[in-house]
């Protein structure tokens, strides 16, 4: 749900908290940012130039990045799947990939399958051609869960080859397991916004969480045997009864959200962070014992994001990035040596947000 979460932290940076001075957007642009300075990340490279562009995830052989875009001289109004070969990318600032998905609707949340011959995505396309309307609210942010997205298998010339999902509602968030056997991703069909897992042809749905509150950007361990997602839960009588409301017209507000993990079954759940404010977009370390995520949770102001990581106990909290005020959807290649993730660093005090890999340093 790239759109949203991107779109929490921009309006969180511009909006609800007002306009930076000049001088803080020229802080926070990341516009002198040093590999220095954050020293778990070397070899910084950046990979796309313009635009909004994340949830970058790597191919199974790590050559390849699938992610999506809204990047406005690619012809774009709402964000559209594209596939990108690394090297190419990072040779060439005017490097175009190809887009895989139908230039139609509003899409989210791609990922390569085994074989790195096929994706899979969320699309509005079959419920109209046009970006769905998002709603606007001035006094806070809130997310549009579409009833339309549903989740679809395309190969990389982009025909849709399957379409995984037919519930009535909103399925999107599809991620893959490390051992190609299992999809996880979110959905309403329950009357809540709960994880579910299926095999990679849609097959055996199972649901894994129960819990009242939206449960997504759900990610396996490197094993495949737990999952790790954002959650935003609510507690109080006035927090539940906003919730029900809010998700009755299709809508969440994400401000609180916290990382847990659980068993790919659902069970064994636990909380892992209890930091406040948005901790999301996390991901397993390789090592399987610790996970990565973004949180504004040292923000008086809402922002900056940047990178955290904490062991799966919830113990050890270190800081990873420091420069510009995003940075989100970290994923690790599949052999543990590479990060990529979304930042603003670099945008020259606008609002543009790219792609991002670098070497990973113990």
């Amino acid at each position: 749900m790239k759109n949203s979460i991107l779109g929490l932290a921009i309006i969180t940076l511009f909006w609800s908290c007002g306009n930076p001075s000049k001088d803080e957007a020229d802080n926070y642009s990341g516009a002198s940012w040093t590999d220095g300075e954050e020293p778990h990340l070397s070899n910084i490279r950046q990979l796309t130039h313009g635009g909004d562009n994340a949830e970058a995830y790597f191919s199974y052989d790590d050559t390849k990045l699938v992610f999506q875009s809204n990047n406005p001289a690619w012809g774009l109004s709402c964000d559209q799947i594209f596939v990108m070969n690394i090297e190419e990318a990072a040779a060439d600032t005017n490097f175009r990939p190809p887009m895989v998905s139908t230039s139609k609707g509003r899409t989210t949340c791609a990922y390569f399958l085994p074989g790195d011959s096929l994706i899979v995505y969320a699309s509005t396309h079959e419920g109209g051609e046009l970006c769905p309307e998002e709603t606007k609210d001035s006094t806070r942010y809130l997310w549009n869960v579409f009833n339309t997205y549903d989740i679809y298998v395309a190969d990389l010339e982009g025909n849709i080859v399957s379409k995984l999902t037919d519930e009535p509602g909103y399925d999107a968030e599809a991620t893959v397991s490390p051992q190609g056997d299992k999809i996880v991703f979110t959905s309403d069909r329950s009357g809540d916004l709960e994880l579910y897992t299926m095999d990679i042809d849609g097959s055996h749905v199972v649901q894994v969480t129960s819990g009242l509150g939206y449960d997504g950007g759900a990610f396996f361990s490197p094993n495949g045997k737990e999952l790790v997602f954002r959650s935003s839960r609510p507690k109080t009588d006035e927090d539940i009864a906003e919730y029900k409301d809010l998700l009755s017209r299709g809508l969440v507000a994400p401000t609180n959200m916290e990382i847990y993990i659980c068993n790919v079954d659902g069970s064994n759940l636990r909380q892992v962070t209890e930091l406040g404010q948005a901790n999301w977009a996390p991901f397993f370390h390789p090592s399987g014992e610790k996970i990565i995520f973004s949180s504004n949770h040292a923000s008086e102001r809402g922002y900056p994001f940047q990178l955290y990581m904490v062991d799966t106990s919830g113990q050890n909290l270190e800081q990873i990035t420091t420069q510009s005020v995003f940075n989100a959807f970290p994923m690790f290649s599949y052999d543990g040596k590479k990060l990529i993730f979304s930042s603003n660093r670099n945008n020259h005090g606008t609002r543009n947000t790219n792609l991002f890999i670098a070497d990973w340093v113990e």
